[in-house]
C-alpha cells in the first residue's frame, strides 16, 4: 500500500485536517472573547496618596488591586490589564489609554479616602456624572489634584483646573455615555462592600473625576475606606481587609458580567462563507419591543436631531434621577441590530439594544428565547 498514490491520499488528509483544525481554532477564540478588566491602583510613585495615620494609600491600593487582578484570573472568561503592577507614577491622561488602547470592557480605579474628622468613615463609590454636592466635589478635587504633579497639565487637561467647581461641571452628554453601565457595577461594588464587609454605607454618587473622564467605557472608582480613620485605615492596611475588599469587587464585576451576557446576543461569524446564503432577512419577536440605547445622563436634552448627530426620532425616558436616550423601536431584532451599527457610526460607541415585553424592560436573551 506504500505507493505514490497513498502518500498523495494521505498527505491530502492530513493537510485537510490540519485547515479544518485551524479554522475550527479560529472560530472558537472568536466565540469565547475574553472580559477585559483594567484594574487601576490609585496613585503611586512619588505621588503617595492620602497619608492617614501614617498608612501609605499607594501601597494599600496596589494591594487590593493585585488581589482583585488574581481573583479575575482564576476564571478564564477574564483578562486583566494593570495600569500599575508596582510602585510607579502613572499620569492621569495615560490611565485613561492604557484602557483605551486595551478595548477594555470595564475600568475600575480603587482608592483610599481621608477627612479632617477622624470619626468619619465608610465606603463608596463613584461614576462621572455632572452633580455633586459639596462632600462630592471635595473627593474629586482630592483625587484630581494629582494632575498638579505633572508637567504641562493645564494643556494637557485643555485648561482643567481641579480646584474650580466651574472645570467640575464641564461634562457633555456624550462623556455620560455609558453613565448607565457604570451606575450598575457601582451598585454592585457598593452592596458587596456594605452587605458583605460589613462597612459603613457612603452610596454610589457621581462627580467628575478625571480618570473617568479620560475613559471612553463603563466606568467606576471605589473609595474602599478611610484611613484617617484608625479602626478603618488598620482594617485597610491588613492582608485580611485588602482580601475582604477585593473580593466585594471581584463578585461585582463577575455578576456585572453575568448581567451584560444575558442582555448581549453573540453572533459567532464563520470563517468560510456558506455557498448558499441562510441569513433569515428578518427575526420578528411578537409581543417584545427592541430599542437601541444610546445614553444616559443626569442631563435632560430636547431630542432633537441636532443634539444627536443627527438621528432622528429619539426618545428620551426618565429613570429615577437620569434620562436615558433611545434611538429606534422595532420588533424585529436584526433591525434593531442594525440601528445599533448606525448609532456606533455616528459616535455612540456604547450604544446597545435593550428590549421590552410589556412595557418592563427584559434581557435581548429572555426575548429571543420568547415565542
Amino acid at each position: 500500500m506504500n505507493t505514490p498514490l497513498f502518500k498523495t491520499t494521505i498527505k491530502k488528509f492530513f493537510l485537510l485536517s490540519f485547515a479544518f483544525l485551524l479554522v475550527l481554532q479560529a472560530n472558537t477564540v472568536f466565540a469565547q472573547k475574553k472580559f477585559k478588566v483594567v484594574i487601576d491602583a490609585g496613585h503611586g510613585g512619588t505621588d503617595p496618596g492620602n497619608l492617614g495615620n501614617g498608612y501609605f494609600e499607594k501601597d494599600i491600593v496596589l494591594k487590593i488591586a493585585l488581589e482583585v487582578g488574581k481573583l479575575l484570573k482564576s476564571d478564564e472568561s477574564f483578562e486583566v490589564i494593570y495600569t500599575r503592577d508596582d510602585d510607579t507614577f502613572i499620569e492621569l491622561d495615560q490611565r485613561g489609554k492604557i484602557a483605551q488602547k486595551s478595548k477594555a470592557d470595564l475600568f475600575v480605579s480603587i482608592h483610599c479616602d481621608s477627612w479632617v474628622k477622624s470619626s468619619v468613615h465608610g465606603a463608596g463609590t463613584f461614576v462621572l456624572g455632572l452633580r455633586g454636592n459639596n462632600g462630592n466635589f471635595r473627593i474629586a478635587q482630592k483625587e484630581n489634584s494629582v494632575i498638579l504633579l505633572e508637567d504641562n497639565y493645564e494643556e494637557k487637561y485643555d485648561g482643567f483646573d481641579p480646584n474650580s467647581p466651574e472645570s467640575v461641571i464641564g461634562i457633555t452628554l456624550m462623556q455620560e455615555e455609558y453613565l448607565d453601565q457604570s451606575l450598575t457595577i457601582a451598585s454592585l461594588i457598593q452592596k458587596n462592600m456594605v452587605n458583605d464587609q460589613k462597612r459603613h454605607d457612603r452610596m454610589v454618587k457621581q462627580d467628575n473625576f478625571l480618570v473617568l473622564r479620560e475613559t471612553f467605557m463603563p466606568s467606576v472608582l471605589v473609595e474602599t475606606g478611610f484611613l484617617t480613620n484608625k479602626a478603618e485605615g488598620a482594617y485597610l492596611d491588613s492582608k485580611k481587609g485588602q482580601q475582604e475588599m477585593a473580593k466585594s469587587i471581584f463578585k461585582a464585576i463577575k455578576s456585572y458580567k453575568k448581567q451584560i451576557d444575558a442582555n448581549t446576543v453573540v453572533e459567532v461569524k464563520a470563517k468560510v462563507k456558506p455557498k448558499v446564503d441562510t441569513t433569515p432577512k428578518t427575526r420578528i419577536v411578537k409581543g417584545v419591543d427592541f430599542k437601541v440605547q444610546i445614553s444616559s445622563s443626569t442631563k435632560r436634552v430636547a431630542t432633537a436631531s441636532y443634539n444627536f448627530k443627527g438621528l432622528k426620532g429619539i426618545e428620551r425616558v426618565r429613570v429615577g434621577a437620569h434620562h436615558k436616550y433611545y434611538y429606534g423601536l422595532t420588533s424585529d431584532y436584526n433591525k434593531a441590530v442594525d440601528l445599533r451599527t448606525e448609532a456606533k457610526a455616528k459616535g455612540f460607541k456604547g450604544a446597545f439594544i435593550v428590549a421590552f415585553k410589556n412595557e418592563k424592560k427584559i434581557s435581548v436573551k429572555d426575548a429571543l428565547a420568547s415565542k
